[in-house]
């Protein structure tokens, strides 16, 4: 059955949206957790390393640093740990192993055990503006009740979380200072592999670290966003380079030879935890349309294409389809329609079923993490030209982009219903339930959203929520009526796995 899930999970997509990112598994390396960053691993093959003559090119080395040093802050994570953490753990483990040979649980307890004026984990930042907006990964941020941005001067801040999107695995963020050296965007559609390029950060707890290495490829799907079961609807395109990554570099930035910033560093692929020649990074395309819609309407505007799909390229989904569905589908090049959500603007402009998708704005689509990427960038309302093969003919049409309700308007904050305000869904308590742990009321918590308020106070899936603002509930429509046009704190009663009773709370978005 596991085998089965992990399979279905790269084509099992309803729609491909806009916007992209992950929650992240926090990891910590070393014996020391104030050195680590909540970074990502992946299992994968032994790697060689890119051979390096720098001779011809240390000029411009020593220039991109210069320039990209001080634009590069360390941000350090604190939070209340909580027993969700470990459940946190397990998916990590269950996806990809522990990276620590059998120091998970170990380490688990060390954090557990992190007292409160200690960050719990580190990462890194981008200063992208003057006035002191920093991009960086959503997982680096995850879970914090503070974050605390040290420039690379030493020089430190309280920073404002402005919002995340875990399907681009990007954050922004905010600190109060003007004149801060920032760097600029890169048109990331214009790199090449082999491509020089440096990454910056602070892996290990080493501040203001610089490798070089090349563009290895691009456009690269590891899985990882959909592997750790946080991201509704995932984007992944990485940017794959040899330079060096480590934990710590999570957040970085990764940029030319000029100093502009192409990718924001988000994961490594490695058996051992550590460096082995691969890592990936967010396209700076990609991470600048994601900070700009949370700037200007606080949320990010994805735009749906409304297929579900089969990459071609990828063997093993497609033998495990055609197992499936009894089909006889070929290994080659596009994406494969395989159906449609609702209210799909695909199906509006006249795609079928079957039909293969193979170009998006004469971008050609090789794989499904090119369909991405081409999606990526754009927003509900926005028109793509589709170019599709049907019984071997080549056919073009246009596509108007949807949002999830199947709206072609962009949303702001005021627009979203309570549940996407709170980011969580609630099922009723049954009444053994109830009996069981002596309540008289209760919900239970679904599709908990990583950075929702209702993640920050701790609640995960299948918590019981008793009663909101000192109301019991019941039913979703008691938590929506209660919350419903109301400004202001909110106070949460909930009982964790263990039969726990909390109270906590937020303030209403």
């Amino acid at each position: 059955m596991k085998s089965t899930f992990k399979k279905l999970l790269p084509f099992a997509v309803v729609g491909v949206i806009s916007g992209a990112t992950t929650v992240g598994v926090q990891q910590y390396i070393g014996n020391d957790s104030n050195t680590a960053d909540q970074s990502y691993f992946t299992s994968s093959k032994n790697a060689s390393f890119v051979g390096m003559n720098t001779a011809a090119v240390g000029d411009d080395f020593v220039k991109a640093a210069k320039t990209t040093v001080p634009a590069v802050v360390t941000i350090k994570n604190y939070q209340t740990r909580s027993s969700s953490r470990a459940s946190e753990q397990d998916l990590f483990d269950y996806f990809f192993g522990d990276p620590f040979g059998g120091r998970g649980q170990q380490r688990q307890k060390q954090q557990q055990q992190t007292p409160d004026n200690m960050p719990s984990g580190m990462g890194s930042g981008v200063i992208i503006s003057p006035d002191g907006y920093i991009i960086s990964n959503n997982h680096v941020v995850a879970g914090a009740n503070k974050l605390e941005v040290v420039l690379s001067n030493k020089k430190s801040y309280i920073a404002t979380l402005v919002g995340t999107d875990p399907n681009t695995d990007i954050s922004l963020l905010k600190i109060e200072e003007k004149g801060l050296p920032f760097l600029n965007f890169a048109n990331s559609d214009n790199i090449d592999v082999g491509q020089w390029v440096l990454a910056v950060g602070n892996p290990l707890g080493l501040n203001s670290t610089v490798t070089a290495g090349i563009i290895s490829a691009k456009g690269r799907g590891i899985g990882i966003l959909s592997g750790q079961g946080k991201a509704s609807n995932p984007i992944e395109s990485f940017i794959q380079t040899d330079a060096a990554i480590n934990p710590g570099n999570s957040g970085g930035a990764l940029v030319n030879v000029n100093g502009d910033l192409i990718g924001i560093n988000s994961a490594i692929s490695s058996t051992t935890g550590y460096y082995q020649g691969y890592g990936f990074a967010v396209p700076a395309n990609l991470a600048r349309k994601v900070v700009e819609d949370i700037k200007k309407f606080g949320i990010v505007q994805r735009g749906f294409l409304g297929v579900t799909s089969l990459d071609l390229s990828n063997d093993q989904q497609v033998a495990f389809y055609n197992r499936d569905k009894k089909a006889n589908i070929k290994v080659g090049s596009g994406v494969y329609v395989t159906g449609f959500s609702k209210d799909s603007g695909a199906e509006d402009a006249g795609l079928k079923l079957g039909d293969v998708i193979t170009k998006v704005d004469q971008m050609a689509i090789t794989d499904f993490a090119d369909l991405s990427i081409s999606i990526g960038s754009k927003r509900p309302g926005d028109k793509v030209q589709v170019t599709y093969l049907r019984n071997g003919k080549e056919t073009t049409t246009t596509v108007t982009l949807k949002d999830q309700n199947g709206g072609t308007s962009s949303r702001s904050k005021a627009d979203l219903s309570v549940i996407e305000k709170i980011g969580a869904e609630f099922e009723p308590l049954n009444d053994r339930f109830k009996t069981e742990y002596g309540l008289n009321s209760g919900v239970v918590s679904k599709n908990v959203a990583e950075g929702g308020e209702m993640a920050k106070i701790g609640i995960v899936d299948d918590y019981i929520i008793i009663e909101i603002n000192g109301k019991p509930v019941n039913s979703q429509k008691d938590v929506e009526k209660i919350l419903d046009k109301y400004q202001g704190n909110v106070q949460v009663k909930f009982v964790d796995n263990y039969g726990r009773i909390y109270t906590k709370g937020f303030k209403m978005p």
